[in-house]
């Protein structure tokens, strides 16, 4: 008996593409669409590169920035008007100038150094020994009147320092501390050898108007100065203060080119306009003091400049270069804004300058172009004209009224002042990029857009081709199972 089956509906669907069809979808969606994504591939190519030369151009914008320091610093005013000094005897006078120092020499004798006051306390078991209690009251002043002095005077604009001592802070470490804690223009410390401790007390600053004499007060009185608090009292216009001068404050005495001079430091900072010496022992012999331009550092900001020059240079050429063996091009390659700057920083050099009357062209002081764009320096040419420093200044720096007449750096300062300004090249180049990226990335987002409605549309249309070819194959197993029965059952 042969059973009929009409309904074929039972068969299902299927839940994975291309399992019922045998197709391998899976595959043929992804070549599809590989196809598809080309034009974004190529939108993320372009991205890549775009962000390349971003970088690039923020790489010489860098370098220009620093070619801009350089000839700022060889503009600059003061770099010519620097000077330099050399003493013969630096042991015994240092020199040095600022502002205003003019080149000359100077013949420097010092017969006596610039000292603070010293006194000094008798002597006690230890640190920790105790006085009384008081007050210290200690002014600043002069004393006159020859030796022994008779007078003193009170530092003009000073103030007399009372220091109150307790009962608690007695001993003499603690009457240290009081005293420099108190900033009464003395420092104190202990002294200690064989004979005990001292209290040692100096003039914070030196000079005869730094000298100071000291009041000390007790609480109680014991009636003997040489005891208590009161050992620590000093003038030295009183005979027998209890404690001792060891060092008398004095004034540095010296001359310079013979006028004698007195100074209550040992640095002199108002002789000489803008000089500046060191006093740091007497002299048996005048020391010589040379005041000269300071042309080291005006070499060295030339040797600086053609340095930041060279490094644009070499950028330049390598980011516009092609490379024949890779065949490729640096990120500049064919660029013409960095083209022209490249133009621009060479007819900066190949244009004579009228600034100076001695020299018209860079290589006249040593410094040339060579074959690959750079600028070489000859330390010989450039230190000759360093004797000439008015017309080497304005050769470099002069700020003339168009470019014929201005210094060669200065007509670079002007260059990359206006290559970095808010609406020069780099600040257009980079808004320019920037806004190609945008675009770029607003593309790159609608094309995936795209690509993902081409895909979900391929993955519709193959998911029912693979569910009808599924049903027609079991339609067809069926068939022939059917056929198959019937030709058994009418053989």
């Amino acid at each position: 008996m042969v059973t009929s089956v009409t309904n074929v509906s039972n068969v299902g669907t299927l839940s994975s593409t291309g399992i019922g069809s045998g197709l391998d979808v899976t595959t043929i969606i992804s070549k599809l669409m590989a196809v598809e994504q080309q034009p974004l591939t190529d939108l993320q190519t372009a991205a890549t590169g775009l962000n390349t030369k971003l970088s690039t151009e923020g790489q010489l914008q860098s370098l220009f920035s620093a070619m801009q320091t350089s000839a700022n610093a060889l503009t600059a005013p003061s770099l010519w008007s620097n000077t330099s000094a050399s003493s013969t005897d630096t042991s015994s006078v240092g020199v040095s100038t600022s502002a205003g120092a003019t080149a000359s020499s100077y013949a420097v004798s010092v017969s006596q150094l610039a000292v603070g006051q010293t006194v000094t306390s008798t002597a006690l078991a230890s640190s920790s020994a105790t006085l009384t209690a008081g007050t210290l009251t200690i002014e600043l002043g002069s004393y006159g009147g020859g030796a022994p002095p008779s007078s003193f005077t009170t530092k003009s604009g000073s103030t007399p320092m009372t220091i109150a001592i307790g009962s608690g802070n007695t001993s003499l470490s603690a009457l240290r501390d009081k005293i420099n804690a108190a900033g009464a223009g003395v420092t104190a410390s202990i002294i200690t050898d064989s004979s005990g401790a001292r209290l040692s007390l100096r003039s914070t600053a030196t000079g005869a108007v730094n000298a100071f004499r000291i009041t000390a007060s007790e609480t109680v009185d014991d009636g003997n100065p040489a005891t208590g608090l009161s050992s620590l009292g000093y003038d030295a216009t009183a005979a027998g203060s209890p404690m001792s001068g060891s060092m008398t404050a004095a004034d540095a005495q010296l001359t310079v080119n013979g006028i004698p001079i007195s100074s209550a430091s040992n640095t002199l900072s108002n002789v000489v306009d803008g000089l500046t010496l060191t006093l740091n022992k007497t002299t048996a012999s005048p020391v010589e003091l040379t005041v000269a331009s300071d042309t080291a550092s005006i070499k060295a900001a030339v040797t600086n400049f053609v340095a930041a020059f060279n490094a644009i240079s070499s950028f330049i050429g390598t980011q516009t270069a092609y490379n024949a063996a890779t065949k490729t091009g640096g990120s500049l390659q064919g660029d013409q804004s960095t083209l022209a700057l490249q133009n621009q920083l060479r007819t900066v050099i190949n244009q004579s300058s009228s600034a100076s009357s001695t020299w018209s062209r860079l290589s006249d002081i040593g410094i040339t172009m060579q074959s690959d764009g750079s600028l070489a320096s000859d330390s010989t040419k450039l230190d000759n004209a360093l004797g000439n420093l008015p017309e080497l200044k304005k050769l470099l720096s002069n700020d003339g009224t168009g470019s014929a007449d201005s210094g060669f750096v200065r007509r670079f300062k002007n260059l990359a002042d206006a290559a970095l300004n808010s609406t020069g090249v780099f600040a257009t180049r980079s808004t320019s990029i920037q806004s190609s990226l945008s675009s770029n990335s607003n593309s790159q987002a609608a094309m995936q857009k795209r690509l993902d409605a081409t895909q979900a549309r391929l993955q519709a249309q193959y998911s029912a081709l693979d569910t009808q070819m599924a049903t027609l194959n079991n339609l067809s197993t069926y068939m022939t199972q059917q056929i198959t029965q019937y030709n058994k059952s009418t053989a």
